[in-house]
């Protein structure tokens, strides 16, 4: 048996790239966010099966985080994360865009502490017998 070696004719799709890149621990996981339009490659919805090219601009939108990158090198295969960071670079405008969403909290806007908000059924009697005491 023969090693398949990377070569200039391999297709790299899409999915597989995102998940030798790491920005989904598996490809199901890179498959259904790109279906479900949160990736977008040059601006454009696409599929699971298009194929990355050198240069393109790869738009990543999940629950955690929103970045843009610029693809630098191809692969089907995932490695380390050292080298995964080899395979893209992030566009300045999302860098900074990312900083200030973490000075201002963007992210965090759905997020609360348990027992903020609603308050529970006993909070609610104690509530009431406070204010009917009163």
């Amino acid at each position: 048996m023969t090693a398949k070696n990377e070569t200039e004719d391999t297709k790299y799709r899409l999915d597989k790239w995102l998940w030798a890149a790491r920005f989904f621990k598996t490809r199901s996981l890179a498959t259904t966010a790109i279906e479900s339009g949160k990736v977008h490659v040059d601006g454009d919805r696409v599929k699971p099966a298009k194929e990355v090219h050198n240069g393109q601009i790869i738009r990543i939108k999940t629950r955690d985080f929103e970045i843009e990158v610029n693809v630098l090198a191809l692969s089907n295969v995932r490695r380390g994360a050292p080298e995964a960071a080899l395979l893209y670079a992030e566009t300045q405008a999302s860098m900074s865009k990312r900083q200030s969403a973490k000075i201002t909290g963007e992210n965090e806007y759905a997020q609360r502490d348990r027992g903020a908000g609603r308050p529970t059924k006993r909070q609610l009697r104690d509530i009431r017998k406070f204010t009917h005491s009163v």
